[in-house]
């Protein structure tokens, strides 16, 4: 699925490949100032989601590459992902460099803004949803995306998604079979999965603050199954949990598994010796407001993972 995927143009592999091109950038000259970094800083991990408050903001929304790297490598993959997402739309090259330069203008102009304001201005800035519509051009253009935003922010992600994703089989709530992209493993590798899944979400509860603990208390997890996410992912130990409160409302979970970052071959270890913390402090640091139920845990047979919520807005 992964090399499939890849193959289809060369921004899918480019999406695939950030461990070549951590290896690329490496070589290339750096100023020495380091930043927390994406590590997978493309153009297709920006996109709109919900804050704790349902508000929509625009900002990355993909950190399992996280770490503290040299700030040019960020900048030097974003720039490159809009050349390749130009051909791959059959622009023209030009229209391309022009992109490519747009993105660097525009970071460069940013930071300039961002050094007159203070650590706390810089903390709260941030891209919203009527930011995104006010750069659209016509009305017919503004008026879908607002429509979008009202139907994402008018209901929880896991209330959209639940239709698609689940229903009543033999009297019971399960995640619906979509081969090969979801599927609950069959015989004794199923049931394992099930008491994997279990005990893997006791440990991520502890990694919550009280607040969120107390939240998610109120659900119960009834059922588990393996899920195919991106191209970068493929092939890691990926998986969805459903929950489901007193009231039967749902609660969709992502459970992703961690490794070393591409970048650390490169710019050095990470300070946690848990990959989904370092995922997770990663994303609290670069986001400007993070899922409430973003956690870590370790599984069965030491198996690092990071969870969230499943297409939150």
């Amino acid at each position: 699925i992964r090399y499939g995927r890849m193959l289809r143009t060369p921004f899918t592999f480019f999406r695939g490949a950030a461990a070549v091109m951590a290896a690329d950038l490496a070589r290339t000259p750096a100023t020495g100032i380091r930043v927390q970094a994406c590590g997978d800083c493309h153009l297709l991990n920006f996109g709109g989601f919900a804050t704790p408050e349902r508000n929509i903001l625009f900002d990355i929304n993909d950190f399992d590459e996280t770490l503290p790297a040299p700030w040019e490598w960020d900048v030097k993959r974003l720039v490159a992902s809009f050349v390749l997402a130009a051909r791959s739309n059959g622009l023209s090259e030009s229209a391309g460099r022009d992109a490519a330069v747009t993105t660097a203008r525009s970071y460069r102009k940013r930071m300039r803004e961002y050094s007159r304001m203070s650590p706390l201005e810089v903390w709260y800035a941030r891209v919203t949803a009527d930011d995104v519509r006010d750069l659209a051009r016509g009305q017919t253009a503004k008026e879908r995306i607002r429509r979008r935003i009202d139907e994402a922010s008018g209901r929880s992600g896991s209330e959209i998604a639940y239709p698609k994703l689940a229903g009543m089989v033999g009297g019971h709530v399960r995640i619906h079979d979509d081969p090969p992209l979801i599927f609950h493993p069959e015989g004794k590798v199923g049931e394992e999965l099930i008491e994997r899944l279990q005990e893997r979400f006791a440990t991520y509860r502890d990694t919550l603050s009280d607040d969120r603990r107390a939240i998610l208390d109120r659900y119960r997890l009834v059922d588990g199954a393996m899920k195919v996410v991106g191209i970068g992912s493929v092939g890691t130990a990926c998986s969805v949990l459903l929950l489901m409160s007193a009231a039967n409302d749902p609660l969709f979970l992502q459970v992703k598994e961690a490794r070393r970052s591409v970048l650390e071959d490169h710019a050095g270890p990470s300070v946690y010796p848990h990959a989904g913390q370092r995922v997770v402090i990663g994303q609290r640091l670069m986001q400007p407001a993070s899922d409430i139920f973003l956690g870590w845990a370790t599984g069965q047979y030491g198996r690092q993972v990071y969870v969230r919520q499943l297409r939150d807005a």
